[in-house]
């Protein structure tokens, strides 16, 4: 009988989640949902210098907010270090390992001697002579040799002959001659658990069957491998997926742009958006762009996943954004914003000042600003108007056009505003539209000045609208300003 799918996700709290790592989690757990199985999170904080409880929260809320859920708690590393050095003795019981009494000065003149033969070895055009990875002696060297006062570290005792083979399913077969491998440490002097080691002790013990992660471990995959088969473990089903790479072709970093997710949240794109935008990073489905998570869920096999880096292209996922903000209904994106404000540049002040007129005036404009904004910043900057204070600034183009014609055309309308039976955009429209006529006006040569006026700008949405956001006492005193 196959066992039930487990994948996982398992971050180093040492920095927020980079994007790659929440494609990374995005797939594990689109997979463990297409196949019915289940999606675990593991905290791998051992590197004790530099993991932060801060960071494991900010991965946690950011997981949360990509709206990727898992089953059980998170695992943490570092509190099964007990467990880590009990595999270690039963391999050390086992002849399976063996403990190396190698100091650290002795490693480094085996890495010296290592590196100069390779040198001399290029220098004279020919293949190095001897081993090139390290050799401990401890490997068959009787133990009651060992120094005194020297505390050993634990090396797993791996073949010498034959190969390793890694079956990828996206590199494809990896084969690695043995003797390219040392006896990697499982376990430090120190009694610390090695980064290759407790992974794969956690992730049996986890019962994971699928480790799909990022291509730059496809070389620990190897060294990985020799341990599961030393423990008489199943090798679980292996996933490399090739890196994120910037626009120029360049591994995404800070140049190229917003790196964490977190960033991605305060420049106002969506969950749903950024998930959709990931999932094609690496991964197809036909020519299939736009997809539902439901669908994503239905359709990801890792046979789709590209053996390519992919470009991450800002533009296309601004677009992106755009599509599922137009698609959103108003009530979902003033929720989001709302949630999302804080983290914005200048949100803080944007949600007080919104918060003090009322988030109810955003609501007779916000389908408008929805139709042209690419991210939820693009939202409360259309909305600028509403928060206002008055007598508004006007900027260079709206104070030009309010010349003496202009301001008699808003005293005139004014008036006509001021008897308006109901203060809706249907009513309001008429009414500019007959004082156009009226006057032998274009349309634009009535809306431009009161754009301006209820603004200070030259570009908004719909005028109607927007008076209905403003309400009638507000911008029958904007317009009143402006028209002496």
């Amino acid at each position: 009988m196959q066992k039930p799918v487990v994948t996982r996700f398992a971050p180093s709290p040492t920095g927020t989640l980079h994007i790659g790592g929440a494609r990374t989690a995005l797939f594990n757990w689109l997979y463990a949902r297409h196949t019915g199985g289940k999606f675990l999170l593991r905290i791998e904080d051992t590197d004790r210098e530099r993991s932060r409880q801060e960071h494991v929260d900010a991965i946690l809320n950011s997981l949360k907010w990509l709206e990727l859920d898992w089953h059980a708690e998170p695992l943490f590393q570092f509190a099964r270090a007990d467990r880590h050095r009990e595999v270690a003795r039963q391999l050390l019981a086992e002849g399976k390992a063996y403990n190396c009494y190698l100091t650290a000065a002795d490693l480094e003149a085996m890495r010296g001697a290592i590196d100069a033969e390779r040198a001399l070895a290029k220098e004279e055009k020919r293949p190095p002579r001897g081993p090139q990875t390290i050799q401990s002696p401890w490997r068959d060297r009787d133990p009651e040799e060992a120094p005194a006062g020297v505390r050993p570290a634990i090396r797993l005792r791996a073949p010498r002959e034959g190969e390793t083979i890694v079956e990828d399913k996206v590199a494809g077969r990896v084969v690695v001659q043995n003797t390219q491998l040392d006896d990697m440490i499982i376990v430090r002097s120190d009694g610390a658990p090695t980064y290759n080691f407790a992974g794969v002790v956690d992730d049996h013990d986890m019962g994971v069957t699928h480790v799909i992660r990022g291509a730059d471990h496809l070389n620990n995959a190897s060294r990985q491998t020799q341990v599961y088969l030393a423990c008489g473990w199943d090798v679980p089903v292996l996933a490399h997926v090739p890196l994120i790479h910037g626009p120029d072709g360049a591994k995404l970093s800070k140049r190229h742009g917003a790196q964490g997710t977190d960033e991605y949240r305060a420049m106002g794109y969506l969950p749903v958006a950024l998930r959709n935008y990931l999932v094609r990073l690496g991964w197809s489905h036909g020519n299939d762009e736009i997809m539902s998570t439901e669908q994503m869920i239905e359709w990801f096999e890792l046979d789709g996943i590209g053996k390519s880096a992919a470009r991450f292209d800002f533009a296309k996922l601004a677009d992106l954004n755009g599509h599922y903000i137009r698609k959103s209904s108003p009530a979902e994106i003033k929720a989001r914003l709302q949630d999302a404000l804080p983290e914005m540049e200048n949100g803080v002040a944007t949600k007080a000042a919104l918060d003090r007129v009322g988030w109810g005036r955003l609501d007779a404009i916000l389908p408008a600003l929805m139709e042209r904004a690419k991210t939820l910043k693009d939202i409360p900057a259309g909305a600028a108007f509403l928060i206002a204070s008055r007598p508004l600034k006007l900027d260079d183009k709206a104070e030009k056009l309010l010349d003496a014609d202009a301001k008699a055309t808003l005293k005139a309308l004014a008036a006509e505003f001021a008897t308006a039976a109901t203060w809706d955009a249907p009513t309001l429209d008429v009414i500019i539209r007959a004082h156009a006529e009226q006057a032998g006006k274009k349309l634009g040569q009535i809306a431009q000045p009161l754009r301006a006026a209820l603004t200070g700008s030259t570009v908004s949405p719909p005028v109607g609208e927007m008076m209905v956001a403003l309400g009638r006492e507000e911008a029958l005193a904007r317009i009143a300003d402006q028209a002496v």
